[in-house]
């Protein structure tokens, strides 16, 4: 184990670290929830000869889920979008600046995500899934959480690549 992961075990959490940890915890049970519904679904179908219409449109709301928080969860680690290999070869000025355009890349697509996904559920919560008793545009829900925790996160990790020796965020 190196030194700065030694750090970044010691460190206390923040309220960032506990809200990353709720996202992953939801990413989680949504991909075990994936796993019943689609082995209900493949024992329903194959087995008992009866396949329930609900699995499809719950399936796409916990996948939804996954990827969104997953995702979201990924950018306060520093494990998704980056140009690693690149930025550990320039010099620490340069790493920032590089660093700060890819926080802003991601506090832009989270933007999106979060804007059009609040629109696209809102404009649908009146209409139902086919197959399920809920909200057509519910998916959007997950889409629309995961992107605005993405604009969180990447601020926070922009705002600590400035703020921290080294410029390490």
């Amino acid at each position: 184990m190196t030194e700065s992961n030694a750090e970044v075990i010691a460190a206390p959490k923040t309220a960032l670290d506990r809200l990353s940890d709720v996202s992953i915890a939801v990413a989680v049970f949504a991909l075990l929830g994936l796993v019943v519904v689609q082995g209900w679904q493949v024992f329903a179908r194959y087995v008992i000869n009866d396949s329930p219409s609900w699995t499809e449109p719950v399936t796409i709301l916990l996948l939804s889920s996954a990827m969104s928080f997953g995702a979201a969860s990924g950018v306060h680690t520093g494990r998704h979008f980056g140009f690693f290999l690149l930025a550990e070869a320039m010099k620490p000025l340069h790493k920032r600046i590089v660093d700060t355009v890819v926080n802003l890349v991601i506090v832009s697509i989270g933007a999106v995500l979060a804007g059009w996904g609040s629109v696209l559920l809102f404009d649908g919560l009146d209409i139902k899934m086919a197959g399920a008793p809920l909200p057509q545009s519910l998916p959007y829900l997950p889409l629309t959480l995961g992107g605005a925790l993405m604009v969180v996160f990447a601020l926070a990790r922009g705002v600590a690549v400035w703020t921290k020796q080294g410029g390490e965020g």
